[in-house]
């Protein structure tokens, strides 16, 4: 590899001298009102010079606010992992609307039934036909409407 005198005195330059300390920082006001910063003085205009004060950074610190940056990142996907873990999947959700849409096509056609039927009867426990008169007719019916507004509206 070939090195070129310019590239090896900027690296003697930037080895021996260091770090580049704080200099003057001068300010002025040109003819036009346009404000101006530079490390120099201008010769023609009034510039004032100002004072800068700068304080090291306290690396410490810095590795303190980064680490519990990290940790907080840590703990919000891990409470999104579970969040998501704990969520129904796609395949449960489906399998649920289906499940709803079951009962719902089941209980409006038992409404249907109730309203098309000229005699309604149930079957007590010996298994033998109980016809059912006008007001449980209507009780049964109104319990039926009664489920599917809770179950079938969405």
């Amino acid at each position: 590899m070939k090195f070129r005198p310019a590239i090896i005195a900027t690296l003697l330059t930037v080895f021996l001298i260091g770090p580049v300390s704080a200099s003057d920082i001068y300010k002025w006001t040109d003819a036009d009102g346009n404000v101006h910063f530079g490390d120099r003085p201008t010769g023609e205009l009034p510039t004032e010079r100002l004072t800068i004060a700068s304080n090291p950074t306290n690396r410490t610190a810095v590795r303190e606010q980064n680490s519990a940056n990290a940790e907080a990142r840590a703990e919000a996907r891990k409470a999104k992992d579970e969040a998501a873990a704990a969520a129904p999947s796609k395949e449960e959700l489906q399998a649920e609307e289906e499940e709803h849409n079951q009962r719902c096509a089941a209980l409006r056609q038992r409404m249907q039934k109730l309203v098309q039927s000229r005699r309604l009867y149930r079957e007590d426990e010996s298994g033998e036909r109980v016809y059912l008169d006008s007001a449980e007719i209507d009780a049964t019916r109104a319990d039926v409407e009664q489920q599917i507004s809770e179950h079938c509206s969405r």
